[in-house]
């Protein structure tokens, strides 16, 4: 199994931290206490400037739970169709040839999924075998490329198309006042990416994925996730989380490295979900690494912010684009998310 090529897709409406921070603090005006603690918490989160689905003025007609949600799902399939086709045209292949579609998402939802809203967009195959899937946050890139190179394993002669659109900023509870959400108004921005998995006999290049695992930690679902209430999803970003990534994931890789009779200084390059900078400096901390290796996770960050199960996949984009490593490298890539678990795939170029 190999991905034969990935491609992002960003809304038009690009902002910095600070034209965000006053959009914010114009937003709450006098009545809000918390102007320093806002603009303290978003310039810790090492995101220069993020992309938006909406002007920023127009998030206040966004009052509703079904507003926000149908902004996600038209943005969600402008993005889609994007990210798809660009990957599709880096690849030299035709959108007939999708055999079958993985979609994740954790920040919007409708039925049907926006999956069988792009078969119709697209004209995609009839007999396409759809998945989409829900509620993996931000290990759902990771996952997602795991779970369909599982698909093309079963059809090598098959081409797996993964793609993750996140619009973070149609989640924001402006009524929150809590620092979990003040902190997801700093780090978290929008947009979309896809990838292109192909089987055994699809004589196209591009790295292989050897393995992967995804390891369940047990008690630990109010780590990070959503409370779903009749204004849409709030929040749930516990403090521990560097904790739960410094105590387990490079026990957890060394284990999935053992198993192929390989150890950390097998890794030529290392893939990881942005997270933030506490999440990135634990997965330094975890993993030993000391000497700029998560240097692409930094940037995306830093760029883009943190876009969920799409970050991981900003992340390979870069590395497939302009930090290939040379033939016969291996790379780990990883992300962790709600559940809590991580997803760890071993790749080789």
């Amino acid at each position: 199994m190999r991905i034969l090529s990935t491609a992002t897709a960003y809304p038009p409406h690009y902002f910095s931290q600070q034209e965000i921070v006053e959009a914010i603090k114009e937003y709450w005006g006098e009545s809000f206490e918390k102007s320093s603690l806002l603009e303290r918490l978003h310039y810790r989160t090492g995101v220069d400037g993020r992309y938006f689905s909406r002007e920023l003025d127009e998030y206040r007609g966004l009052d509703t739970w079904g507003k926000a949600n149908d902004a996600w799902i038209e943005v969600s399939e402008e993005l889609g169709e994007r990210a798809i086709d660009c990957a599709l045209k880096l690849a030299g292949l035709s959108r007939d040839r999708i055999n079958a579609i993985f979609f994740v998402s954790v920040t919007g939802v409708c039925s049907p999924s926006i999956d069988a809203r792009l078969v119709n967009r697209m004209g995609l195959s009839r007999n396409i075998k759809r998945n989409p899937i829900f509620g993996l946050g931000c290990v759902a890139g990771a996952a997602g490329l795991a779970r369909a190179a599982d698909y093309v394993r079963a059809y090598p002669d098959q081409v797996a198309a993964l793609l993750s659109v996140e619009l973070c900023s149609l989640t924001w509870q402006r009524e929150d006042l809590s620092v979990a959400n003040l902190i997801s108004s700093g780090l978290f921005g929008d947009g979309a990416a896809a990838a292109l998995i192909g089987g055994e006999k699809i004589p196209l290049p591009g790295p292989r994925i050897v393995a992967s695992q995804q390891v369940f930690y047990p008690n630990t679902h109010d780590v990070m996730g959503w409370r779903i209430s009749e204004k849409g999803f709030n929040i749930v970003l516990s403090p521990d989380v560097p904790a739960v990534v410094r105590e387990n994931l490079g026990r957890d890789v060394d284990g999935f490295l053992a198993q192929h009779g390989l150890t950390r200084n097998d890794i030529g390059s290392w893939i990881m979900h942005t997270g933030g900078p506490k999440v990135l400096e634990a997965t330094a901390e975890a993993l030993g690494l000391k000497n700029g290796e998560l240097s692409a996770s930094w940037e995306a960050l830093r760029r883009v912010g943190n876009l969920s199960s799409a970050s991981v996949l900003v992340v390979l984009d870069e590395v497939m684009k302009h930090r290939r490593p040379a033939p016969g490298t291996r790379s780990i890539l990883a992300a962790m998310g709600p559940g809590f678990c991580a997803e760890i795939l071993l790749l080789e170029w």
